[in-house]
């Protein structure tokens, strides 16, 4: 489906955690939509492939490679966006870890903790950090969270944590900083089917002498629609709140499922 630009037309969106799965979509569709993207993550040679890929569809991009969880790099991310474009609109969180998948009686602390430093800490750096920017815009915040929040499934423990902790964030931020303008929001996915949950499907087929198809129609069974979100769902989903037709929600989790949670 293809998408209909406007929306984020002549605006400027931060995204962080651009990697080969959510992050590339979300910057090709913010540009689909009419923004112009400021793309961070830790690796330059990723970073040089969605922007080429946002210039293509006729607007800029700028790639600032970053580690979120530290306070120069972070810092320097925001110099470089105000400087480059002068404005920033909407600022996506979507930087995350893969979970332990352990239970969390055998989870080691320190895993628990870093998580929690990019998940969490993270987006409240960059959030903190971009807070003059958006207020001078009032703009938005979007977070990326998980349909972990609403289910206590065994070896997800550990990424609960961080992701509640998440919630719980983007709750308070939007109280404190509505005042100022900006509104704070969070995009709940389920399973994405992208190229990364595509390729793990692969891998468990192979293992388990099954197919990609049997797996998807398996895993698709619990939802209402009986299929999984695409990538390009989910960044719809956030777009939507990034842009001026969210004006009035703040404060507010999307789950994007297909169903398989209710909330």
């Amino acid at each position: 489906m293809s998408a209909p630009a406007g929306l984020l037309r002549d605006r400027v969106v931060v995204i962080s955690g651009v990697g080969p799965g959510l992050g590339r979509t979300l910057a090709v569709r913010c540009a689909e939509h009419g923004a112009d993207v400021v793309l961070a993550a830790r690796t330059r040679e990723r970073l040089d492939e969605v922007a080429a890929e946002v210039t293509a569809l006729g607007r800029r991009a700028l790639g600032v490679p970053t580690d979120i969880t530290d306070d120069e790099s972070a810092a320097a991310l925001v110099a470089a966006a105000v400087e480059e474009f002068g404005a920033v609109h909407a600022l996506v969180n979507n930087a995350f870890s893969i979970p332990s998948m352990k239970p969390l009686a055998r989870t080691d602390f320190q895993h628990i903790r870093d998580s929690v430093e990019l998940t969490v800490l993270g987006a409240l750096r960059l959030t903190q950090l971009f807070t003059p920017a958006l207020s001078d815009s009032k703009g938005a915040v979007v977070n990326l969270n998980s349909m972990v929040l609403r289910h206590s499934q065994e070896r997800y423990g550990s990424y609960k944590i961080a992701k509640s902790a998440l919630l719980s964030l983007s709750q308070s931020l939007a109280t404190e900083l509505g005042p100022r303008g900006i509104r704070v929001n969070s995009v709940a996915p389920g399973h994405i089917w992208g190229p990364i949950l595509q390729g793990y499907f692969e891998h468990q087929a192979g293992k388990y002498g099954t197919t990609v198809e049997q797996i998807y129609e398996h895993t698709a069974a619990a939802s209402d629609l009986r299929r999984l979100p695409t990538t390009e769902e989910i960044a719809d989903a956030v777009i939507f709140l990034a842009s001026p037709m969210a004006s009035a929600i703040t404060g507010q989790c999307l789950d994007v499922n297909c169903g398989e949670f209710h909330h």
